[in-house]
């Protein structure tokens, strides 16, 4: 059985947060854990799917292996180095403020038998700033061409000296 591992270290987020999208990804097949992370809305989500996608294309061009045999063999999460801060408190007292980073490694593996995907992801295709330009501009104008034109009403003003007195 083939592997391909990938990892990341130094990732400023508390190992503890990662492994809570880590755990749910352990067995999966690649596709289903790339929907399963594109649809977490936790921060750690978008980290763990780059690294994944990372090691897939790593799989495919090093090992020559079938991205659609590979699954996620294992994922391990470990704590890196912490940062030490100090938060003013009262009384000239100081508490501690620990910043944790962690250590990811993702081992992808290549099952005998093909399973055909569950999901069909695509990516969004990219689109310059002069095009985002040109098409906002052509729905403004098709915007203006369908709103009908009111009457102009009187001024506030006329309204209020157009009243009669009692």
């Amino acid at each position: 059985m083939k592997t391909q591992t990938a990892k990341l270290r130094y990732l400023h987020i508390a190992p503890r947060k990662v492994r809570l999208v880590a755990n749910l990804l352990k067995g999966l097949s690649v596709n289903e854990a790339e929907a399963q992370l594109l649809m977490n809305p936790k921060r750690p989500g978008l980290v763990l799917l780059k690294l994944l996608r990372s090691a897939v294309a790593n799989a495919k061009h090093d090992n020559q292996l079938n991205p659609e045999r590979l699954f996620i063999k294992s994922i391990r999460v470990d704590q890196g180095p912490t940062v030490r801060r100090y938060i003013p408190r009262a009384m000239g007292r100081a508490s501690s403020i620990q910043k944790k980073s962690s250590h990811i490694t993702l081992v992808l593996a290549e099952s005998e038998k093909l399973r055909t995907p569950r999901f069909k992801i695509t990516k969004p295709e990219k689109i310059s700033k002069r095009e985002k330009v040109e098409r906002t501009e052509k729905i403004r104008k098709e915007k203006e061409v369908e709103k009908p034109k009111k009457a102009e009403e009187p001024s506030f003003i006329k309204r209020i000296f157009r009243r009669k007195s009692i």
